[in-house]
């Protein structure tokens, strides 16, 4: 196999931000791998492509099924444009889709975006549906950004993602442990939108507003906060448990988005080192609410690490880069401990690039 490839990574979570495009570099020693962030983007999400991912768990079979295909079809031509536009090829794309059904325990996950579309728009390998195989060996599907974590970030004790949910791994006793802690963006970016608003930048709504100690009681009460990992966090969770609660007290966002804010700060600082001598990455766009950021340093004992913002937009594109070359190497990309399946496995389908005449 060669030491050096190169890779780009897709990654789109449920906050709705846009599309993040990755192309990296891994080369591979004898003991550590080591990586470059070649050139990154975010593609915003149109209005339309925003309502069409929204609507499409109550779409028919038939809506899912086009959308699945356009949807493949339009990450495949933003990949072909990025990659002309940089002079830049890959060999392998990894991509991680856009969730629209989670529920592990129903045996099921799901992730739009055909990787053959993706494969054929752009003559390179796809690989994508990384989380199915172990939902299917009894696993959460989730999170796959902690072996990512362990070979690519092993300086740090810990690696926090905040994107539409939070996330932590870590090794203890040689083994990687990692679970999704809280809802984060999902929820203040909905609740910002009210506002007209698409983010609350800089955490600036919520820092002007004040706590209501009664509803962070109650958010702190959640069922799923009492659960030991491995677990993992769906929209479905938030639409049927912490939305009818929080809907309450609409009628002064600033301080619903505070109260929201310092909850998610207090659930995110229940799983950090109390050494303060530990360092914990923080990446994903929840790294960039200054006021977020804040609040869990005051909570937390340990020293919280925000990296360049080029890490922080697109640190788990760059995994998925990641986890789409080790599927590519037939190497483990998927860790049991993390994620509750019955063996490590190497999760993935490939699409190979179409071959020309």
């Amino acid at each position: 196999m060669k030491n050096e490839y190169q890779a780009i990574g897709l990654m789109s979570g449920t906050s709705l931000d846009g599309l993040d495009v990755a192309h990296c570099t891994f080369r591979f020693g004898e003991n550590d791998v080591t990586f470059s962030i070649n050139a990154a983007q975010t593609f915003e999400y149109t209005e339309a492509w925003k309502r069409k991912l929204r609507q499409l768990p109550m779409a028919t079979a038939l809506e899912f099924c086009e959308t699945n295909n356009e949807y493949g079809h339009y990450m495949g031509a933003l990949c072909r444009d990025f990659m002309h536009r940089h002079g830049l090829s890959a060999d392998i794309i990894g991509s991680h889709g856009h969730t629209i059904f989670h529920a592990p325990q129903r045996k099921y996950t799901v992730q739009i975006g055909s990787g053959a579309a993706l494969a054929a728009e752009t003559n390179i390998t796809v690989a994508c549906d990384f989380r199915s195989l172990d939902v299917a060996l009894g696993g959460q599907g989730a999170p796959l950004v902690p072996i990512g974590d362990l070979l690519l970030f092993s300086a740090y004790d810990a690696c926090l993602n905040i994107g539409g949910f939070s996330n932590i791994s870590y090794n203890q006793n040689g083994t990687r442990f990692a679970f999704d802690i809280s809802p984060a963006n999902f929820i203040l970016n909905h609740y910002a939108e009210w506002l007209g608003k698409p983010y609350d930048e800089n955490g600036n709504l919520a820092r002007s507003g004040k706590i209501i100690p009664k509803l962070f009681n109650q958010l702190n009460q959640l069922e799923f906060y009492t659960l030991s990992g491995p677990k993992s966090l769906g929209s479905e969770y938030l639409h049927s448990h912490l939305f009818p609660i929080t809907d309450e007290y609409t009628d002064h966002v600033p301080d619903l988005l505070n109260t929201l804010t310092q909850h998610v700060a207090f659930q995110i600082s229940r799983h950090l080192p109390v050494d303060k001598n530990k360092k914990v990455l923080t990446t994903g766009g929840g790294a960039l609410n200054t006021y977020l950021i804040e609040c869990i340093q005051n909570y937390a004992s340990c020293f919280i690490v925000v990296p360049d913002e080029r890490l922080i937009q697109y640190k788990e594109a760059l995994i998925f880069a990641f986890l789409g070359l080790q599927r590519l190497r037939g190497e483990i990309n998927c860790l049991s401990s993390v994620t509750g399946a019955s063996i490590n496995n190497v999760g993935g389908a490939l699409w190979f690039a179409p071959q020309k005449a």
